[in-house]
């Protein structure tokens, strides 16, 4: 459901997404705005397990170029299930590699940095309102193509956390799976470098739409609330198109 993090449930089993990310950041110091693309290939392959593999392009130095990808797995360990109503919670990993220059002390595995992250996420459902939240290790490696992790090695390990609320606004009552949804969404995603003794935190309102039960549309913009870890490009806007294959494979 949400945009910016995963919650702890899984998609529905045995089926395959293919989703694609546009962000334009604005970068602050430069004044100019870059484009993020990020193709994603989804697969769940139980109610436990699904993975994504995603892309990473970039116009930051000029052009579009591909700058790297990964891969990412969810375990889902923990499920009571009642009617209208669930709580979950999963174990999460990811593993990037990218072969862009380092150029900002806040850890990006989403674009800009190698490394790995593990994590736990648990999700709270009642009704028509979700509510997830996620704490995660963070670890950067150098950069491929010679892109060396220009800090000291202590400032390699972060910290990460996420909170998010949701709550599904149309339809008042389902009538047929063709019905539109309409889902409002907040989230907030922060980081904390134990050695530099900084963070950031972001706040991203959401607006999100889901046709016929198995295409999604997103909207939203990111706003930076604090960037003592710096960040050349914090704030910006994203939009989102996902579409589903259910029972894709037995």
């Amino acid at each position: 459901m949400f945009t910016y993090t995963e919650p702890a449930s899984n998609m529905a089993a045995k089926s395959i997404g293919l989703r694609l990310t546009s962000t334009v950041m604005r970068n602050n110091a430069e004044e100019v705005n870059s484009v993020h693309v990020n193709p994603e290939l989804m697969l769940s392959l139980n109610k436990k397990w699904m993975f994504h593999l995603d892309g990473y392009v970039s116009n930051r130095n000029g052009s579009l170029i591909a700058e790297g990808g990964s891969l990412y797995s969810k375990f889902r360990f923990h499920s009571v299930d009642e009617v209208h109503s669930h709580f979950r919670m999963a174990a999460y990993g990811l593993f990037s590699v990218n072969n862009s220059d380092i150029h900002q002390s806040a850890i990006d595995l989403r674009g800009h940095n190698s490394g790995f992250e593990t994590g736990l996420v648990a999700t709270q459902l009642k009704g028509k309102t979700a509510v997830s939240a996620s704490v995660a290790f963070i670890h950067a490696f150098d950069n491929a193509s010679g892109n060396k992790f220009i800090f000291s090695p202590q400032y390699r390990n972060a910290l990460g956390y996420t909170f998010s609320v949701g709550k599904l606004l149309l339809p008042r009552e389902y009538v047929s799976y063709d019905q539109t949804n309409l889902n409002g969404m907040i989230e907030l995603m922060g980081q904390y470098n134990p050695a530099f003794g900084k963070t950031y935190l972001d706040f991203a309102p959401v607006i999100q739409f889901i046709f016929l039960s198995k295409m999604r549309l997103d909207l939203s913009y990111r706003f930076c609330l604090v960037n003592d870890l710096t960040r050349t490009a914090p704030n910006g806007g994203l939009i989102r198109f996902e579409y589903n294959f259910f029972n894709a494979f037995k």
